[in-house]
This record gives structure tokens, sequence and C-alpha cells, in this order.
């Protein structure tokens, strides 16, 4: 472990998530996030879930909101690469109607600042990976003053 990786005190580590998913059943999809929103409030009618989640958007957070990602059960046993799906090749059936589609995590350290110490006033681009000396260095720049 060279001494970048040791942990101090007051180390910032972020880590930057992304979940794909490819929408195999429009309707399945739309079902499903209603239903999810019906879980989380019981005393929904299907109308008022159907009023509720009209579009991708309505229905990504409702997912989210009760399972935490997106076709949470295919999480564990998904590859990216090698052993995983060749690519274009879709999952068809599940209820979701979503076809699992890669799961990566990226390990940032010394981001500037929390995402807790920004209150409600978020940086421009809050999964950007912050700018470091190395990358100006692979870039051919000698650092902040070419920019």
């Amino acid at each position: 472990m060279t001494d970048a990786g040791l942990p101090t005190a007051g180390m910032m580590i972020s880590i930057r998530t992304r979940r794909d998913v490819v929408v195999v059943d429009p309707d399945r999809f739309l079902a499903a996030a209603r239903q999810a929103l019906r879980d989380r409030s019981p005393g929904l009618s299907d109308a008022e879930a159907a009023e509720a989640i009209t579009d991708v958007y309505d229905a990504v957070h409702a997912l989210l909101d009760r399972d935490g990602t997106l076709a949470a059960d295919a999480v564990d046993g998904e590859r990216v690469g090698v052993g995983g799906l060749r690519p274009g090749v879709r999952v068809s059936g599940r209820t979701d109607g979503l076809s699992p589609a890669g799961w990566l995590h990226g390990v940032v350290l010394d981001d500037e600042s929390p995402l807790q110490d920004y209150g409600c006033f978020l940086p421009e681009d809050p999964f950007a990976v912050p700018w470091t000396w190395d990358d100006d260095r692979r870039q051919g720049r000698s650092g902040a003053a070419d920019t």
C-alpha cells in the first residue's frame, strides 16, 4: 500500500457508482414503479399511483426509494466484461421490465468536500472526479497555470 492509500484522520472517501439498466418492457417497468410507490404508501389506489408515476424519472425514483437501486435483485450475480452477458444481449421476462446492464464502483480519495458540507447548494457536477496533478502530467500539461 502506498502512503497515498493509507487512511488518515479527516480523509474524504467518495464512492462513485454507475448502475445501467435497459428498459425492455415499458409497461412492466411502469407497473413495477407504481407498485413500488404503493408499497411505500399503502393507502394509494391504482389510479393515484398511475397519476403519480407518468414518466421514466417518476418510475426510477419510486424504485430507488423502495429498493435503493434498479434491478436490485440482479446486483449480486451481475458481471460486466468477462463472465457477463455478451454486448447487446438483453434479459427479458423480468417483472420490472428492465434488463440489468452493468454495475461499477469507483473510489475517489480527498474530494474537495463531502456532500454533507455543501448543505442545500450542491456543486454543479457532484459526480465529477477531482482534478489531480497526475491528470495534467498524463495530458502533457505542467499544471494549473497551463489551463
